[in-house]
């Protein structure tokens, strides 16, 4: 059945960051309501707590009850963040996937033919996937390990809501993300992704006038990217139409090496100086390139946005509003 989105009561965790400011705005060109999508804020919800998850259920919508969670909040990072908090990125993740969960369930979300939507981690791949990533081959190897605590409590996440389906019949969809970037992400070195530290490195170099800037790496690795707009309408089509996890690859199905990305940046930011690479630091895992046939078939999805228009408008964003 078609989702009636004007009178669907959502929770929408993460809903205020990167990937969930789109989602949202997804949601009320839908026609949801603005009333009925609920955004817990961390200073007044900590979703790692089993007290404050509760909460969040029974005072959401009172007791016109909640008809589904969209959960996108994530304790994440690029290489350097992963390896400084394994065990911080372990416990967060597994948290807050195992307290909505369960109090979904305490809620009779299942009973009342509600839905979970759960946005997993292409860090759950295990470290060598043949390229293009399928989602039969996530069981076959153990994660890279720089990501791997991260990785491992996003697909014990998928577990869960696997077997609360076999057991409680609670409807649910799981999507696999690869790298996102896009406007309003996170510019941070200390905890950034590849991109937008690339464009944060790149413009104050430039404005510095450096005469180089300092990569992590061999640059050998390749990465997938998607943005962050073709993900959201990605996770709202599986909300309309999946109904159990199982896992579905978001990506735009194509890899670029770092060596090869860090030179569009300099490029497309203007930077005029040398590019120089670190090699003690990790490459991280050594390929990522998505199938995306899954998604195609059961989503009617893909990616729209062209990779180097998308990075344009990145960086436009970043240089407006840093």
């Amino acid at each position: 059945m078609p989702i009636d989105w004007p009178n669907t009561r959502i929770i929408l965790t993460g809903g205020a960051g990167f990937l969930g400011r789109c989602v949202k705005s997804r949601l009320l060109a839908r026609g949801a309501a603005e009333a009925n999508i609920v955004v817990p804020r961390r200073r007044d919800c900590d979703l790692t707590s089993e007290r404050d998850v509760a909460r969040l259920y029974r005072d959401a919508f009172g007791p016109r009850k909640t008809d589904m969670v969209i959960h996108l909040a994530a304790e994440v990072g690029g290489i350097g963040a992963n390896r400084a908090n394994p065990g911080r990125y372990f416990f967060a993740n597994m948290a807050m996937a195992l307290h909505l969960i369960e109090q979904a369930r305490l809620d009779n979300l299942h009973l009342r033919g509600g839905k979970f939507v759960q946005v997993g981690t292409i860090c759950a791949y295990p470290k060598f996937t043949p390229v293009p990533f399928r989602e039969e081959e996530l069981w076959n190897g153990y994660p890279e390990e720089t990501n791997a605590p991260y990785g491992v409590a996003k697909k014990a996440a998928w577990q869960m809501l696997d077997a609360y389906r076999l057991q409680y019949g609670l409807q649910s969809a799981y999507l696999l993300p690869v790298n996102l970037y896009g406007p309003h992400d996170n510019f941070d070195l200390n905890s950034s992704h590849v991109i937008p530290a690339l464009i944060r490195k790149c413009v104050e170099a430039q404005e510095r006038g450096d005469k180089e800037i300092v990569c992590w790496g061999t640059g050998s690795a390749s990465r997938e990217f998607l943005h962050v707009e073709d993900a959201a309408e990605g996770i709202l089509r599986a909300a309309e139409v999946m109904n159990d996890p199982d896992p579905i690859n978001l990506g735009a199905s194509f890899e670029i090496t770092i060596k090869d990305l860090v030179e569009l940046v300099v490029r497309l930011t203007g930077f005029k100086g040398g590019i120089v690479w670190d090699s003690t630091k990790p490459d991280g895992q050594p390929r990522r390139c998505l199938s995306t046939d899954k998604a195609r078939r059961l989503l009617g999805w893909q990616a729209q946005i062209r990779f180097e228009e998308g990075l344009r408008s990145t960086i436009d964003w970043y240089r407006a509003n840093r």
